[in-house]
């Protein structure tokens, strides 16, 4: 007993090891206890368990076993060590625990292998659970699977790696265990949630049933994302937040985090690649050939079955692709086509991006055989199209898409449009760049006014996507030309577009693209999104393998494409030409005719050596029109071409005959499979002929269409060896002119430089100078692709020869060459190398570079060479190093094998003898030129020995030494240099000079790199002990290198390295290293073109990738985002400055562009502000010069430096101009992206485009005025205040340009001033431009002079600065200046000024020559505007020239205060005196000082209205109350004039606020007696402006759009209900009128204007009375007239029709018969269809209310017909009234009625009428009045709108009956007032004066207006009416002020009477004319 208790004694960890499963009980029970008291999980006690964990799992016996899971939890849990035991734990738990029976045991075991999941060892813990399901226990198995579930549920799919599970799971499935196969499904169903149908493809394989099942489970999950709900320890702080959010009732942020969970699975990633090209069947290839299409069928069915595999393996699919391709485009069975479509589109969808090499070749096949009509062959061919795009980008497929679009056959033009349409959908904006947009755009716009609607349509869907993915602004510009009706249309169409990006999981590339494959959409799977992001804008990473992975492929990308337009000779260049290549046998001369009868007019082929050349011309225009209209398919190009060489052939002696037979053969070689072989036979002929005057250009038209054909590279070669096999020099010279042309339209690729060379070279040697001319022109343009290089081989040429080849090529210095447009490029385009072989070394060498030949020179570097280069006498050396650089400079270009070169080289780079060393360094410059990239392998040997010589003492030795390692850096890249320890072991030398050198050369090299090699690190401990080095030069290096170190490698890296340092040390360097991190630069990232060589080697800039010039193309490339060919050109610029004047800026390298994709500007915090304090300190030269001195320019740059990428600085301070374009390129593409940093750097902005401003360049200016109007707009947008500072040192440079000879210069500048206003007051702008006035150049002081008219136009004299009267009077100065343009201008300004301001500009402008005086008086008088006419503005400068509303307000609450202040005081202590009025709206202006002495008595009770207006208008301002009755104690006084009332209303109307405007217009509306004066001009233009207002899209993107709805909408129901109920009804007429008239009218705003007219139609019950009836008849007859009920019918909509017949029906129920006497206003009434409608009505409505009808009518006649039948004359008159009571007759009955009571004057025809109804009495009677007014001639009605009753009255003498009718209906007198009114409107239209109303015109003259009235606008009637009111007060019309001058002011005073008024302007004329004197 005792030896079994001795074990208590033990310690803990002894117990838990002991045998006795008792001990070991107790032992975990008291560990339990003890990690549960343990508090710090890194306390040493945990780690005495250590070991000990794993058998606490796996104890044998189970009670004891339970425990320790407990006791291994708890410690899994808290421990920090826990972390080391997680294998072997898991493990023993998946072998013993898993096992057990106990439920309780597998739960333990489960949760502690998620406990170490939560501890970060996720990846373990898998892999022990994924070896758990080979166990041969089920139990087991089952154990693993569950627990896999429960932490996939719990941590979700980003902490457990699926694809090894997925991998797994069919094998479970197949499992012979039920409970191994129910786990299976569930983490089947569980694995669906996250990834969804990702997890499709993989499981395809399981047995179906199983599949249903799942595919059942699948379906009941909900769709929402799947979050984590348990997260590792380092999220344990998310999880937090996650539970606080929750809590608050939303998840936000873990739907954030999750967001990017569901696109992570791809289904593809998860799939197994499958092999097929092996199990293709052996004699594929022959069946696939063979002429049974059965046959042909079987071999396209066995690779379909095969690429049905959703992923597969990389291989070379050339020949396959190419048998496929030949089916699709040549096979004639239509169902092998759409096989060989869904072989592609498998292909495609397997292969994903190793399909892009080749989509090239396919892409134009499938599009041109979109001419299939079939649907099932279209549908697998957009299938196949779809599938391919996303495997390529659209940049490398555009020139085939392009070029079929211009195909005649309209379905493969919509189905290519609609293939762009769905690719667009696929780019984003930086995919879809201008340079790429604009040539689609062009072709689409064709289409768009295509005749066949289906290419239209397509075309449409097309532009709107574009729209909808790059936006308004990109696409726009090319939208110039395009009508209206259309660009709605590509608006409508952009609406309805869906994008693929920024779908989750990408279901939407699923949908769009792979739907019709069954089984497939996972192919596409969860990131067909994500991939085709991939594609369309590569990132340097996975994308740049796919080439090197597969050296067996045809090498489409094998090349980095640094070609220009042949981006990809890499393609086509190689294997890829023969894909496109026609080889044709040569065909003997019978064959060929034989082939040529087949598809020529035998007539032609008999003509063709006729002796008569009218006959071969003849037969030559039908040989053209044969050739026309032949299929390409079927034209025997070769036969035709034999034909044409047929004798007379090429010795034709009629130039016309020539001139065809030259055209014809460009023709056949344009729509022909032409061949090399039919070029042979041609070639020959062209040659000699293109130097002939006449035939010339054709020939060579037809030489380069054969380019096309076969490719420039092999025409060219045959035309110049034929060209200079002849002894003819114009042939020879116009061969060179017609190469040099060709090779700018054709690009360089594949070009033989070698021959080339050797035939200028001849062609140089020629006598005559025409030929040397031309080889010169051609060595220009080679050198634009070539580069400098190219002079080596010409330096044995002549002095004089060479110095016009160095001319040549000085003129083509700094040019791009430009995009290619033909050939190559069709088939490849300049894209091709998006990213796709970043870093490779092995890519270094491919280059244009390799066009030049390389000698291979090891053989020449002899031993005896090299022993003595390496001799003892410095002589022999020399000796030695001489050969050298003489076998180099031989060579030219050499091969990378130099023998023992390098060795003897490296020992010279330390001779004792400097000048050898400096040879040396010659050498190697040298060798670095000649070798190229592929220098690279001799880094280490050779490179790093020249950095040693960087610690040469002397310094021409150090300079030579950097030049070269900058030479050999430009092949290189920089990685090669960085890798290993070889730069950190030169560092380490405490040599000075090596360190400042070395440490230099790196800060200018790392900030352009986008990331660099580890071994960057190794560098920095020699870093840390140069920051404290003796040497303050060494110490500044290491300094200004240390944020570059730490862009790259961060700033905990660079801390954690100062462990090592000493304590001291230490804080230094970490301090440092703060105010390093501070400047740190960004890193540039990825441009949107993994440029062809970021690091590894790279192309010297000479060799100009001919992708640059693309970016020439686009004018300087002002685009959004870099497109991949702007980021080279910048590149190669912008290394010239890198390398600072070091002897080789021309070679600059490519490698630059990697630097150029981070933000150009750095945010660096109060910089800006530290700028201005260092100014005002005088630290700093202030920015005031006349012309900038070099002081100026430094410091700029300088402060730059700072805060502005170096790369674009360099660009910015560049001498040329093209880099200060490129500059102001890049900056318009960063503007948006980088507001902060542009607002942080403004001020150092605009100084540096002050700078511009001197530059002679106009392309600069343009440029810069161009970027500063978007700059200036974008300020305004952010709501940013220019600061004094900025203003001061901008604003004078730019108003010198306001001078500038050029208008579109002007106008710029014009438009930049305005656009500041809104970023800068206008009141502090116009000293500025008062100072541009004084100016001595004369244009300058017109546009100044301009400018601050504008100014005070729009903002009210608050603007003049220092005080109105002295700013007046500099401006009138200029009245008598010598140059018109001034004079007219300051003219103009005055006038402006008097516009707003009145009569007080005399007194502000104070005296002036008579002269001037006049002048002014006169122009005053022309310009006829009447102060208050003016729009009014706000006191405070509220911009009013913006377009957006928002920035108006915004600009108003940031107003400078202080300004507005004084502003107020100073007129408060001048309120007497004139200038007191600039504090107050100019609208009362006029009457304030009057109002001072005005004891006025009569008041007009509005106070509610003066207080709105307060509150409204000046709200911004706010302007208290007591202060404007400061000014004024008879405030009030002022609205008992009514005119001030309204011009005080007007005043906000007019406001630019449109909620200030609204109010204004909602409280005209409410004073009824305002609202009543309204005439229907107004009212129509009010409509006008509100529905349109209400229709316009743009009110919707504001923040308050829906409120702005709302309350236009209150105010349209206002309107309606408050107007006089006659104008509005016409005004609603005259605008539906029109509305349906206007053709660009949208059928929106009809809809609402009838909307209008319903609601006035159920307002009329209780209007009715109240309503001209007369006048609203008279409109509705006139719109009949306009639109007959035919043309009603035939709108698209029912409701104009409607609408009518609702009016007129609720009119007749309300008036009555009556109705009929309201038509006194229509001419020709029984013309009227208005007429007869209302009859019509009035009949129907008796028959139903049972009144006598018309029919009865009709009775009656017939039976006095029958009583009266006795006499001959009753049966006359019972026929006409017969005639008159049947509708069809009734015009012609009361004719014959008219005439015969005119004949038998006494004839009674009473019997016939009185039995009839009373209507149809008074409509005989009305019927003969007319009859005889228009008989007798007496006066006809005229029939514009407005004519006055009055005057109707007097012109037709009508009973008196009709009189009463024509005052008012309802009898009420109606008062002259509104007669004059109409009259007035009348007398406007008609260009009469409406000033005196005595002179009225004859009414003739009325009627000569047509008669569709026009409605007079609302501001002509303003102005009308001002101007009366002028006029009337001067000439004091007393007499008619009482009943017209108040109505033509406008205004109504309702409790004055009108002799009060007279009074009141008496008093006010009298004040004026006092003053005056």
């Amino acid at each position: 007993m005792g030896d079994d208790s001795e074990w208590v004694k033990l310690p803990v960890d002894q117990k838990c090891e002991h045998k006795l499963w008792k001990a070991r009980l107790s032992g975990y029970e008291e560990a339990l206890k003890i990690f549960q008291k343990i508090k710090d999980e890194k306390s040493p006690e945990w780690s005495k368990f250590l070991g000990l964990i794993k058998k606490f799992v796996t104890d044998s016996n189970a009670v004891v076993q339970l425990k320790g899971l407990e006791a291994a939890l708890v410690y899994v849990e808290n421990a920090h060590v826990a972390g080391k035991t997680t294998g072997e734990v898991v493990s023993g738990v998946v072998s013993k625990v898993f096992n057990q029976p106990k439920a309780k045991a597998k739960e333990l075991g489960i949760e502690i292998c998620l406990m170490y999941i939560e501890i970060e060892k996720g990846e373990a813990v898998q892999e022990e659970l994924l070896k758990g399901l080979d166990n041969k226990n089920p139990k087991i198995i089952v154990a693993c699977i569950e627990t896999l579930r429960k932490a996939l549920s719990e941590f979700g799919s980003k902490i457990i790696l699926l694809k090894p599970i997925i991998k797994v799971l069919p094998k479970l499935f197949e499992s012979r265990e039920k409970a191994v196969r129910d786990e299976a499904k569930l983490i089947a169903v569980e694995i669906y949630r996250w990834i969804r149908d990702a997890l499709r493809p993989p499981l395809q394989s399981i047995n179906s049933v199983q599949l249903k099942e799942l595919e059942e489970e699948w379906v009941k999950l909900s769709t929402g994302a799947p979050k984590p709900s348990r997260f590792l320890r380092s999220q344990q702080e998310l999880e937090a937040k996650l539970e606080q959010q929750q809590s608050a009732g939303g998840d936000t942020e873990g739907g954030g985090d999750d967001g990017d969970e569901v696109p992570q699975i791809d289904a593809y990633e998860l799939l197994e690649a499958v092999e097929i090209l092996s199990k293709l069947p052996k004699d594929f290839y022959d069946k696939i050939e063979a002429k049974k299409w059965q046959e042909r069928k079987e071999a396209l069915e066995a690779v379909e079955v095969l690429v049905k595999n959703p992923k597969l393996e990389a291989g070379d699919y050339a020949d396959l692709v190419k048998a496929l391709k030949k089916v699709v485009g040549k096979d004639t069975n239509v169902m092998l086509v759409a096989l060989a479509a869904k072989c592609l589109t498998g292909l495609a969808v397997g292969l994903r991006k190793k399909f892009g090499q080749y989509a090239g070749h396919v892409v134009p096949t499938i599009l041109e055989k979109f001419k299939e009509k079939k649907p099932q062959v279209v549908q697998a061919l957009q299938e196949a199209i779809d599938a391919i795009f996303l495997t390529t980008t659209l940049q490398n497929i555009s020139e085939d898409v392009l070029a079929v679009m211009d195909n005649k056959n309209p379905t493969i033009k919509q189905q290519t449009s609609l293939f762009i349409a769905r690719s667009f959908r696929h780019c984003t904006a930086s995919t879809l760049p201008k340079s790429l947009l604009k040539p689609f755009c062009a072709a689409l716009l064709k289409h768009i006014n295509d005749s066949a609607p289906e290419v239209r349509d397509a075309a449409f869907e097309a532009l709107g996507t574009a729209l909808k993915v790059v936006g308004e602004k990109a696409v726009n510009p090319f939208l110039a030309d395009v009508d209206k009706l259309k660009l709605d249309k590509i608006k409508e169409c952009s609406e309805k577009v869906e994008l693929v990006h920024g779908k989750k999981a990408g279901l939407a590339a699923d949908k769009k693209e792979f739907k019709p494959v069954p089984g497939r959409a996972a192919a596409s799977g969860t990131t067909g999104d994500k991939d085709t992001k991939d594609i369309s804008a590569p990132k340097p990473g996975p994308l740049k393998k796919a080439p090197a992975t597969k050296p067996g492929g045809p090498p489409k990308k094998g090349k980095p494409a640094a070609l220009g337009g042949a981006g990809s000779i890499g393609t086509k260049n190689k294997k890829g030409l023969e894909t496109k290549e026609i080889v044709e046998p040569e065909l003997s001369i019978e064959v060929c005719e034989e082939k040529a009868s087949a598809v020529l007019p035998a007539t032609c082929i008999q003509l063709l050596d006729s002796s008569n050349w009218k006959e071969r011309l003849a037969c030559m225009e039908e040989f053209q029109k044969a050739v026309e209209l032949m299929d390409r398919t079927e034209m025997p190009c070769q036969a035709l071409v034999r034909m044409l060489a047929k004798k007379p052939g090429w010795k034709e002696t009629n130039f016309q005959v020539m001139q065809m037979k030259l055209h014809i053969v460009a023709l056949i070689a344009q729509k022909g499979n032409f061949s090399k072989t039919s070029a042979q036979i041609v070639l020959d002929g062209l040659v000699d002929k293109i130097g002939d005057v006449k035939c010339g250009n054709n020939a060579k038209e037809a030489m380069t269409a054969i380019a096309e054909a076969c490719m420039l590279p092999w025409t060219a070669e045959q035309v110049m060896s034929m060209a200079f096999l002849q002894k003819n020099p114009k042939n020879q010279s116009e061969t060179l002119n017609w190469l040099s042309n060709a090779i700018k339209e054709f690009g360089f690729s594949g070009l033989n430089v070698k021959a080339f060379i050797s035939n200028v070279k001849t062609a140089l040697a020629a006598t005559n100078p025409a030929v040397r001319t031309s080889a010169i022109t051609l060595l220009g343009v080679m050198y634009l692709y070539v580069g400098p290089s190219l002079r080596m081989f010409f330096e044995d040429e002549k002095p004089a020869l060479l110095s016009q080849i160095d001319a040549e090529f000085e003129k083509m210095q700094g040019q791009n060459p430009p995009a290619p447009t033909r050939g190559i490029s069709k088939h490849s385009t300049s894209g091709t190398d998006e990213g796709e072989d970043g870093d490779e070394p092995d890519d270094g060498g491919n280059d244009v570079v390799d066009l030049l030949p390389r000698t291979e020179i090891s053989d020449k570097i002899t031993s005896e060479l090299v022993s003595k280069i390496g001799d003892k006498n410095w002589k022999i050396r020399k000796e030695g190093l001489d050969e050298v650089a003489g076998i180099i400079n031989e060579a030219k270009f050499i091969q990378p094998n130099i023998g023992e070169l390098p060795t003897a080289l490296k020992g010279r780079l330390n001779d004792s003898n400097k000048i050898l060393v400096q040879q040396t360094l010659n050498i190697l410059q040298q060798l670095a030129v000649a070798m190229g990239p592929n220098i690279k392998q001799h880094v280490k040997n050779l490179g790093i020995s020249i950095i040693t010589v960087l610690g040469d003492s002397k310094n021409n030795v150090r300079a030579a030494a950097l030049a070269t390692v900058n030479a050999w850096a430009e092949q290189t890249g920089m990685k090669e240099w960085l890798e290993g320890e070889d730069l950190s072991e030169e560092l380490k030398k405490e040599n000075p000079f090596l360190r400042q050198e070395l440490l230099g050369w790196l800060a200018e090299k790392l900030p352009t790199l986008r990331s660099t090699p580890t071994d960057l690190i190794l560098c920095v401990p020699h870093l840390y002990s140069c920051l404290e080095d003796r040497n303050g030069d060494v110490r500044k290096k290491a300094q200004d290198a240390l944020p570059f170190f730490m862009m790259h490698l961060g700033y905990e890296k660079m801390a954690k390295a100062t462990g090592k340092l000493k304590p001291t040390s230490k804080d230094q360097v970490l301090a440092m290293l703060e105010k390093a991190k501070a400047n740190m630069p960004a890193k540039p990232a990825a441009p949107a073109k993994a440029t062809s060589k970021s690091v590894g080697g790279s192309a010297p800039a000479k060799f100009q990738p001919a992708s640059a010039p693309v970016e020439d193309s686009v004018s300087g490339a002002v685009e959004p985002k870099p497109d991949p060919k702007k980021a080279k050109a910048l590149g190669v610029s912008s290394k010239a400055k890198t390398a600072q004047g070091k002897k080789v800026p021309s070679k600059t390298s490519l490698k630059e562009d990697e630097d150029k994709s981070g933000p150009i500007f750095i945010v660096v915090p109060n910089g800006k502000e530290q700028r201005m304090k260092d100014e005002k300190g005088l630290k700093v030269l202030k920015w005031n010069f006349t012309t900038p001195r070099d002081e100026y320019i430094e410091q700029l740059k300088t402060q730059m430096s700072s805060c502005v990428a170096k790369w674009l600085q360099d660009e910015m301070f560049h001498s040329d101009f093209q880099h200060h374009n490129k500059a102001l390129a890049v900056m318009v593409d960063h503007l948006e992206s980088e507001k902060e940093g542009v607002i942080g750097c403004l001020d150092l902005i605009l100084k540096w485009l002050t700078l511009r401003f001197f530059d002679t360049n106009t392309s600069v200016l343009m440029k810069a005025l161009e970027y500063l109007k978007l700059l200036f707009t974008l300020l305004s947008e952010e709501e940013y205040h220019l600061t004094e500072n900025e203003a001061s040192s901008f604003i004078p440079y730019l108003i010198l340009k306001v001078g500038e000879p050029k208008d579109v210069i002007r106008k710029d500048v014009r438009a930049i001033l305005n656009r500041m206003c809104l970023v800068y007051p206008a009141s502090k702008m116009f000293p500025f431009i008062m100072e541009g006035t004084k100016s001595k150049n004369s244009k300058q002081r017109a546009e100044c002079l301009e400018e601050l008219g504008c100014l005070v136009e729009s903002y009210g004299m608050n603007v003049c600065q220092p005080t109105p009267g002295k700013a007046l009077k500099e401006i009138a100065i200029h009245i008598g200046d010598r140059d018109n343009a001034v004079r007219n201008a300051a003219l103009n300004t005055i006038v402006t000024v008097y516009n707003v301001h009145g009569d007080q500009v005399f007194k502000l402008i104070g005296t002036l020559s008579e002269k001037d005086m006049s002048m002014l008086e006169e122009r005053i008088k022309r310009s006829a505007k009447r102060p208050s006419a003016a729009p009014v503005k706000q006191v405070e400068e509220k911009p009013q020239r913006t377009q957006s509303i928002s920035s108006n307000t915004n600009m108003l609450r940031k107003g400078p205060a202080e300004d507005m202040s004084s502003r107020l005081n100073q007129a408060r202590s001048m309120s007497g005196h004139p200038e007191a009025a600039q504090m107050v709206r100019r609208e009362f202006q006029l009457d304030l000082d009057e109002i001072e002495n005005d004891n006025g008595t009569l008041r007009c009770e509005m106070p509610e209205l003066v207080q709105h207006k307060l509150d409204d208008i000046f709200e911004p301002v706010l302007i208290p109350e007591p202060k404007i009755r400061a000014v004024s104690p008879h405030f009030d006084d002022m609205h008992s004039n009514t005119a001030s009332t309204i011009n005080f209303i007007i005043s906000q109307v007019a406001s630019g606020d449109i909620n200030t405007s609204i109010q204004a217009l909602t409280q005209l509306f409410q004073i009824e007696s305002l609202a009543r004066e309204a005439s229907t001009g107004v009212l129509k233009d009010l409509m006008h402006g509100l529905i349109t207002l209400m229709l316009d899209s743009r009110i919707e993107d504001l923040e308050e759009g829906q409120q702005v709805i709302r309350s236009v909408n209150l105010l349209v129901v206002k309107v309606l209900e408050k107007s006089d109920q006659t104008n509005i009804l016409s005004a609603l007429l005259v605008l539906l009128q029109d509305s349906l008239l206007a053709t660009a009218s949208s059928p929106k705003f009809s809809e609402l204007v009838m909307k209008c007219l319903w609601r006035m139609v159920r307002l009329l019950p209780d209007t009715i009375n109240s309503i001209n009836l007369d006048r609203i008849l008279l409109d509705i007859h006139i719109f009949m007239k306009v639109f007959p009920k035919e043309k009603l019918k035939q709108c698209k909509s029912e409701f104009p029709i409607r609408t009518l017949k609702t009016l007129l029906h609720t009119l007749c129920k309300l008036k009555g018969p009556k109705i009929l006497d309201h038509l006194t206003m229509i001419d020709n009434k029984n013309e009227s269809e208005l007429e007869a409608h209302l009859c019509r009505m009035m009949k129907h409505s008796m028959d139903q209310t049972g009144s006598k009808s018309d029919k009865e009518t009709e009775k009656g006649a017939s039976r006095i017909d029958e009583k009266s039948s006795k006499a001959k004359v009753n049966d006359f008159l019972a026929e006409i009234f017969k005639k008159i009571g049947s509708k069809e007759n009734t015009k012609e009955g009361l004719a014959e009625l008219y005439e015969y009571k005119k004949k038998y004057s006494d004839a009674d025809i009473e019997p016939f009428l009185k039995n009839s109804s009373q209507f149809f009495q008074s409509y005989v009677e009305r019927g003969l009045r007319v009859i005889e007014m228009e008989r007798e001639g007496k006066g006809r009605i005229p029939i514009s709108t407005g004519i006055s009753p009055q005057m109707e009255v007097t012109c037709v003498p009508t009973p008196t009956s009709t009189v009463s009718s024509i005052g008012n209906t309802n009898g009420e007198e109606v008062g002259p007032s509104v007669y004059l009114e109409r009259l007035k409107i009348l007398r406007q239209r008609c260009g009469l004066d409406n000033t005196k109303q005595d002179d009225r015109p004859p009414l003739t003259s009325l009627l000569s207006k047509p008669a569709v009235p026009t409605v007079a606008s609302s501001t002509d009637m303003l102005h009308s009416k001002l101007s009366q009111l002028r006029e009337s007060r001067e000439q004091h019309q007393h007499s008619d002020l009482d009943s017209n001058q108040t109505h033509s002011s406008g205004t109504m005073t309702t409790s004055s009477s009108s002799t009060a008024n007279i009074d009141d302007l008496k008093k006010r004329l009298e004040r004026i004319k006092s003053s005056r004197k």
